[in-house]
């Protein structure tokens, strides 16, 4: 008796079937790939976003802080004073000298440049300093400087010192970069104008604190008694999806709180 072993046939694929695979599986990789660019490009510039937003909100608590710290040691904290470069004669240092009035003739303060007067570590260092911010005319560097308080001019003292401390600040920006930051920030730039980095409060003897060039002879630097500060800063990277630039707008009050004489 004879026994035959069935065997079984087996198919492989076609060439039609292993190109439709091929085809197919080359759709899915590809989307795959496009997906995972457009998730590595966003992350970097949300990356790039968040340490621009950081930057401005670091300085911004910093700026707060020096207004709150301004005109200390005041002339009070002495029984006889002492020598002019260890109290601070006013909070805010005027130039070209006092009095002037805030928004016409003073140099500092003004929309986009501040001089406070204080004692910024008097364990280390008795003297009293100038802390200068600046945003000089057609640039996006907000300018930080540091130096002691000398018989010069508070603005030609500190000149020398500046360096830069915030990036991209757009407070200042020209006509043309203004309504190109509106299309995506309609609210920003109220009127198409630039924004103010600095706008002082100033305390009208006893009355209603008022808008310091509003507040007739109280309008002057040592009669500032808050400072709002406003930080517009852009991003270095533009957004991943649309293209469009990136901002966020930043608000701080500064109070003063020691005397203004």
């Amino acid at each position: 008796m004879r026994c035959f072993r069935k065997t079984r046939k087996y198919n492989g694929f076609t060439l039609l079937e292993l190109l439709v695979a091929a085809a197919m599986f080359l759709v899915v990789a590809g989307t795959a790939f496009a997906l995972l660019g457009v998730a590595q490009k966003r992350y970097q510039t949300d990356s790039q976003i968040l340490t621009s937003f950081q930057e401005a909100r670091l300085g911004l608590d910093q700026i707060v802080r020096d207004v709150n710290d301004s005109g200390y040691p005041p002339p009070n904290h002495f029984s006889v004073l002492p020598a002019a470069n260890l109290y601070a004669a006013t909070p805010f240092a005027a130039s070209p000298s006092l009095p002037c009035l805030i928004g016409t003739n003073c140099a500092s303060p003004q929309d986009f440049d501040l001089i406070i007067e204080t004692s910024i570590d008097p364990v280390n260092n008795p003297n009293v300093q100038w802390v200068r911010y600046q945003l000089p005319a057609g640039t996006t560097t907000l300018l930080r400087g540091v130096t002691d308080k000398a018989a010069l001019d508070p603005v030609a003292a500190t000149a020398g010192s500046m360096v830069p401390y915030v990036q991209n600040v757009m407070n200042n920006a020209t006509g043309a970069q203004i309504t190109a930051i509106r299309t995506a920030y309609p609210t920003m730039f109220p009127g198409g104008n630039p924004v103010p980095i600095f706008s002082y409060t100033c305390e009208t003897g006893g009355g209603t604190p008022l808008s310091c060039p509003t507040a007739g002879s109280f309008n002057t630097p040592s009669n500032i008694l808050d400072v709002e500060i406003t930080l517009i800063v852009q991003a270095t990277a533009a957004d991943a999806q649309t293209g469009q630039p990136r901002l966020v707008e930043l608000h701080g009050r500064g109070h003063r709180l020691n005397p203004n004489q």
